[in-house]
């Protein structure tokens, strides 16, 4: 697994590699049942302290990405599609409430805005 860090990012760590791991399961690179690295394991590959690891996985575990069973290991949970839509309708909303602060800030009409993401969804298609 491929996690990359950034010390200029205004995240914590912890919320990088949490970010992180969500979006490679969100998007099927990891599947439920699949084992993750150790919280130790983890730690040692990025260099950094076995406690920001933790958190992340704790994060991971109580937003139901990940299941922890003692002795052996952490591992994707099993999802549910609708909860996977979900999570993504939510990382939408929240990149597109981004997107609209923006358009504001620069002062953009609506209809302007709503046109530019007709011709950002035309180019994907």
């Amino acid at each position: 697994m491929f996690i990359r860090l950034s010390n200029s990012s205004d995240k914590p760590i912890y919320e990088q590699i949490t970010q992180q791991i969500k979006q490679t399961i969100l998007s099927g690179k990891l599947t439920a049942g699949e084992p993750l690295p150790s919280i130790r394991a983890l730690a040692k590959d990025l260099k950094i302290s076995v406690m920001t690891t933790k958190r992340a996985y704790a994060d991971l575990e109580r937003d139901g990405f990940i299941e922890t069973v003692a002795g052996k290991g952490s591992f994707v949970a099993q999802r549910n599609q609708d909860f996977l839509r979900e999570e993504l309708i939510r990382q939408v909303e929240e990149h597109l409430q981004k997107a609209v602060t923006l358009a504001k800030t620069a002062g953009l009409p609506s209809k302007e805005v709503q046109e530019l993401l007709s011709l950002l969804l035309e180019e994907d298609v």
